[in-house]
């Protein structure tokens, strides 16, 4: 008759693995991948807290005395018009603005109860490790598929084939693009469709497991069906993940934000839930926007 076999019997009679039954059950854990244990989140909920932040390119401000919170969790979109600085304050939440010559920044940007400004008890690659980019144009780096979700992985000490090839399996399955190149997974990343490669460039920043996904126009380089999906992937992915959101596109905001921040000049005009901003702005330049008085 067969042994139903349990952890406590298991332990009890080690005689039906030969002795090994210790080594049998580490061997298991091993091999178990849980998408959560390489980079373990702290127990606070994060925020991302800015606070009379400024930034200025060779003394040109760009930035002016912004205050405003991201909610854990949801999906925040920043709308204005071209030029407004939206973008900027994007790249602030995770250095990215520091390569650029004469940038001076002034203010806290805070993420949870840590400095990203200042980068206390956390180094740049840490921050971008939390606080991850989708860029605007798909940016596949020049290696193979699968060397695409790995390589954040390898940058922060995760090693194992077999370890790796489990993350880079489910995290293409998060980002929707599995059943279309698991049997070309060491092809060049390059030869993939825009988005193809989009969603490729979503995976491989899911693969390190951030808190927060900064998306800087990240459709407007697709077509309508690729850009629909990366938003519905987005809509899937904020249950685990938050998504703050560069856009043109008011109609996508709409569609996908549960919080809206616009910006003119700089500036943060208006911020809340997108219900009480698009229904009912409490400012007339929000208005004005909204209603196509500029753009």
């Amino acid at each position: 008759m067969a042994t139903a076999l349990s952890l406590s019997n298991v332990f009890a009679l080690p005689s039906l693995f030969g002795g090994r039954s210790l080594d049998v059950l580490r061997r298991a854990r091993s091999f178990t991948f849980r998408p959560d244990a390489k980079f373990p989140r702290r127990g606070e909920r994060n925020q991302i807290a800015v606070k009379d932040f400024n930034l200025s390119i060779n003394g040109s401000q760009i930035l002016k005395n912004v205050n405003l919170t991201i909610p854990d969790r949801k999906i925040t979109c920043i709308i204005g018009p071209s030029g407004c600085g939206k973008s900027t304050l994007l790249k602030s939440m995770n250095r990215l603005n520091d390569s650029i010559e004469g940038v001076k920044m002034e203010g806290s940007i805070m993420l949870g109860s840590t400095s990203i400004t200042n980068a206390e008890g956390m180094g740049i690659s840490e921050i971008r490790r939390r606080v991850g980019l989708v860029p605007q144009r798909p940016c596949p780096l020049p290696m193979s598929i699968y060397e695409n979700v790995a390589y954040g992985c390898r940058i922060h000490g995760i090693v194992g084939k077999r370890r790796l090839d489990r993350i880079v399996e489910f995290y293409l399955r998060a980002a929707g693009i599995w059943d279309e190149v698991k049997d070309r997974l060491r092809e060049p990343a390059i030869g993939l469709s825009i988005g193809q490669q989009q969603r490729l460039c979503l995976a491989r920043t899911l693969a390190v497991e951030p808190e927060y996904m900064l998306a800087d126009e990240a459709t407007s380089a697709l077509d309508p069906i690729s850009s629909r999906t990366i938003e519905d992937l987005f809509v899937k992915l904020k249950e685990k993940y938050s998504i703050i959101m560069v856009t043109h596109t008011l109609s996508q905001a709409r569609r996908i934000a549960d919080h809206v921040i616009f910006m003119y000049l700089g500036e943060v005009i208006e911020e809340g839930s997108a219900d009480q901003v698009f229904n009912n702005p409490q400012k007339e330049m929000t208005r004005k926007y909204l209603d196509g008085a500029f753009s």
